[in-house]
């Protein structure tokens, strides 16, 4: 959606102006709306009407206890966790048809204000998927730099969203839980004895799902989500091949036998172009883990908000846009990391 304001110091002639671009803008934003990208297919996004957004992780009620005739149920409590806090971050951007440009396009959009006006909707949709994109190839970091801005990477237990030192519960009931992991994964390194294998791959798949489906809660219960979407850098063609065969091929793959490919239409396969990996790595996530849990979150607390005016000073025609929205894990139990490596990761585990 996107919101205009009434514009200011403008006169019957630039009024003429005024309507077609809200239609290039408009027409632009529904294209791009349509073709989605990291925020609209891995995020979770929200509405927002506050400075910034607390997710809270709560242990949950244990089972329920057998009691006898006439006793008391057992009292059980709810305790937070762990709390994360995701703040609202403000965006701006201006674009300018010129007087000039303005004269010439009396009897129609000017092919340079069609295109300023296009490009200015795509900067829009391209900061947001840039930033879900990149906060995602970041997830071994704290945080991250971008358009100026700084973006905690943080979950609510203060580590980065991939790490080794994750923990689940608190006091004397809690543990550790990676989802940071490296090893053989596509078998694509540089060593002579390993080679790019569908095999290996599937059989780490299947390891990495098992991680997903043995995360533990708060109360250090197993999870049980299914993980059924792998994410993949758009720069690394080899891992994208293999994943795709692993997971497009209706029967089993590397042998003679007609066996079926257990992997076959269980998995979304989302390839990140603005993500660039210097290794073979992939991204492996629950969909529904991220939604239940709260996972990789997007605000929206002030959609994109157009105003224009007229510059006396000038005589150009200004259009101003702003947004606000905010970024961040509330979880990092909804996906788990694997690089492609034989030396130890400092932020991962053995897998």
């Amino acid at each position: 959606m996107i919101i205009y304001t009434k514009g200011t110091n403008t006169n019957s002639a630039i009024g003429k102006l005024e309507t077609p671009i809200k239609m290039i803008i408009e027409h632009e934003s529904d294209i791009l709306s349509k073709k989605g990208g990291a925020c609209s297919t891995l995020f979770n996004i929200e509405k927002s009407n506050r400075f910034g957004e607390t997710i809270i992780t709560r242990k949950d009620f244990d089972v329920f206890q057998a009691t006898a005739e006439g006793a008391a149920a057992e009292l059980d409590t709810v305790y937070d966790s762990s709390k994360k806090f995701i703040e609202h971050v403000q965006y701006t951007k201006e674009f300018v048809i010129t007087a000039e440009m303005f004269e010439d396009a009396q009897n129609g959009i000017a092919a340079e204000a069609r295109r300023r006006a296009e490009n200015f909707t795509r900067a829009y949709y391209k900061t947001i998927n840039n930033l879900c994109t990149l906060a995602l190839a970041s997830g071994t970091k704290d945080s991250l730099t971008y358009a100026k801005s700084t973006i905690d990477l943080t979950t609510g237990d203060g580590l980065s969203l991939f790490n080794k030192y994750h923990e689940w519960g608190t006091g004397d009931r809690k543990g550790n839980q990676c989802n940071s992991f490296y090893g053989d994964i596509f078998s694509s390194g540089s060593s002579t004895s390993r080679k790019a294998s569908t095999a290996v791959f599937e059989e780490a798949l299947t390891k990495l799902a098992f991680k997903i489906r043995n995360m533990k809660g708060e109360s250090g219960e197993i999870l049980g989500y299914t993980a059924d979407t792998i994410i993949l850098p758009g720069n690394r063609p080899t891992a994208e091949i293999i994943a795709k065969k692993v997971c497009g091929s209706i029967g089993a793959l590397g042998g003679g036998t007609n066996d079926i490919n257990i992997n076959y239409g269980n998995w979304n396969i989302v390839v990140l172009p603005g993500w660039v990996a210097d290794k073979d790595m992939c991204i492996v996530m629950s969909s529904e883990a991220n939604k239940s849990l709260s996972g990789n979150m997007f605000f929206n607390r002030v959609p994109l908000t157009v105003t224009n005016w007229v510059d006396h000073h000038t005589g150009n025609y200004i259009w101003n846009g702003r947004c606000r929205f905010g970024i961040g894990f509330g979880t990092y139990k909804h996906m788990v990391l694997a690089v492609d490596s034989e030396s130890v990761v400092s932020t991962g585990s053995k897998l």
